[in-house]
């Protein structure tokens, strides 16, 4: 399974975002699948999941904010990011699990910068 991100970019505060996350290779064995960010000095954490089936989570700070979708026929996941704050810039990361082992497949990330 490889995992491609896309989407990031600069905007300024209160501007929005679109990231997707295309899923390629042995797709079938994919099941839930999530967005992670990173900033230097810090540990990756959680934005959003959501389960083969629809099921969504959010991270507070995301809550209201941030919507997580998937569609499952185009193997695409999606972040639509709206209401951007400074303090959302970072590196973010596409992930899924393997429905058949303890595994999960990251993307390589990709660079959101919130700044005036």
């Amino acid at each position: 399974v490889q995992l491609q991100a896309s989407g990031g970019g600069s905007v300024q505060p209160g501007g929005s975002l679109r990231l997707s996350c295309t899923a390629s290779g042995s797709i079938y064995r994919i099941t839930d699948m999530g967005w992670y960010r990173q900033v230097p000095g810090k540990e990756r954490e959680l934005v959003a999941q959501i389960t083969i089936s629809g099921k969504t989570n959010y991270a507070d700070s995301v809550k209201g904010r941030f919507t997580i979708s998937r569609d499952n026929s185009q193997n695409t996941l999606w972040l639509q990011m709206s209401s951007l704050k400074p303090e959302d810039t970072a590196v973010y990361y596409c992930n899924g699990g393997d429905r058949y082992r303890p595994r999960t497949y990251w993307g390589q990330g990709t660079l959101v910068t919130v700044s005036s």
